[in-house]
């Protein structure tokens, strides 16, 4: 409730947005708290936050755990802030019961897992993990025109007293805590969720070029509407990609009309495209015809499609999730296994480490939205959860390279 303060909406929610002056001052709030119980901020020059809980061993690889700080538009209290918190409030309860663990404990932020600001998302952790390139991510802009390295260079002033660190380094394991963002654990009854992995997802900007030209007096053979064009683009995608089964998710959340005046004739349209699918094959063959569908209907007007992402589905390791299991029985905490639907920076840190994800339930699945909840009680339960986990990790035998 203190982090939803920073950007907080009249309707109970949340905005704030990757690397805004929002994001921030929660920030340095959570520097703040972690300064106050010893642990030592850093950051990265991607825009990544670290708190560090010392091991034993210091030159063992670090164990992680976190999630994100930003923000929809129109977002909640819980999405992405949890994971951060409860790694907190584990690291906190590590250092008042000086439980000693060999490896070092980082709670991590990760920059813009969202994408609203600028797309796509997870740009923090993809770049962290080496799956894009600094520079193609700096130089993304928003619908401002700010890029992610003004942004960046906002961040050095305004985070000057939190020291920088290398991008990237080995990582001996990270988990991850979520709200579910559906309404599974809910409707069971079941405070913890045991994630089986994440589905895929691929994105998309579709940039549909006309010619803008006065309203009344332009013929219509003569004109090159990209309104009429785009709209067109997106029923025929949304009729290719119908699914009787809702598996196949399909999304244009984003659209954009230039000059987007009254008495003219559309010039520029561009639009997003967010496909998902749990089978990474079906959501190839998928993707593979969205240029193809766009070019079949674009009349007179000139299509760009470029590809923003492409993740597709993933399977966390057998054993960190018994292990998740295990802990919950233990902790006579119900648990039941189950996919996410959504994208999380889980999904980019599972190449380079054992990865894991703990979900909590929140209220009737709602998320992405102002009305976003969740019980203090399920969330306490995954804390724990998580807590345990990470003794567990933080105590193990470094891994060789190798490994």
């Amino acid at each position: 409730m203190a982090m939803a303060r920073f950007g907080a909406t009249a309707a109970g929610g949340v905005n704030r947005q990757a690397l805004s002056a929002e994001d921030f001052v929660a920030q340095a709030e959570l520097v703040r708290w972690g300064e106050a119980l010893g642990l030592a901020a850093s950051r990265d020059r991607i825009g990544n936050l670290f708190l560090r809980l010392p091991g034993t061993d210091p030159d063992a690889a670090p164990v992680l755990s976190g999630s994100h700080l930003d923000s929809q538009p129109t977002g909640g209290r819980f999405d992405g802030v949890y994971g951060v918190l409860a790694a907190f409030e584990a690291v906190q309860a590590i250092i008042e019961r000086g439980v000693a663990h060999r490896h070092p404990i980082e709670v991590v932020a990760w920059m813009n897992e969202e994408g609203s600001r600028f797309a796509p998302g997870m740009m923090g952790s993809a770049v962290f993990a080496g799956a894009r390139t600094e520079e193609e991510t700096v130089s993304v802009r928003d619908a401002a025109g700010v890029s992610v390295a003004d942004a960046l260079a906002q961040c050095d002033i305004a985070m000057a007293q939190v020291p920088l660190r290398a991008l990237g380094g080995p990582v001996h394991a990270y988990v991850e805590a979520h709200i579910e963002q559906g309404p599974v654990l809910e409707r069971e009854g079941i405070p913890v969720g045991v994630v089986s992995g994440i589905q895929g997802k691929h994105t998309f900007r579709v940039e549909v070029l006309g010619e803008p030209s006065h309203a009344g007096t332009s013929e219509r053979r003569e004109r090159k509407d990209a309104l009429i064009a785009a709209t067109a683009m997106v029923q025929a995608l949304a009729a290719e990609f119908h699914d009787a089964e809702d598996i196949t998710k399909f999304t244009v959340g984003r659209f954009e009309v230039f000059p987007n005046a009254p008495s003219v004739v559309a010039g520029k349209v561009v639009f997003s495209i967010d496909l998902r699918h749990p089978r990474s094959d079906r959501l190839r063959a998928m993707s593979a015809r969205i240029e193809p569908i766009c070019r079949a209907v674009q009349g007179p007007c000139e299509v760009v499609v470029t590809r923003l992402s492409a993740a597709d589905s993933l399977e966390f390791p057998t054993a960190l999730r018994d292990r998740i299991r295990s802990i919950a029985g233990r902790l006579d905490i119900p648990s039941l296994d189950l996919p996410s639907a959504a994208g999380h920076d889980a999904r980019y840190l599972h190449p380079i480490a054992p990865s894991a994800m703990i979900f909590v339930p929140c209220h009737l699945g709602i998320t992405h939205n102002e009305a976003e909840s969740a019980e203090p009680g399920d969330l306490a339960a995954g804390a724990r959860v998580l807590a345990d986990l990470l003794v567990e990790l933080a105590n193990e035998p470094a891994r060789k390279e190798s490994e």
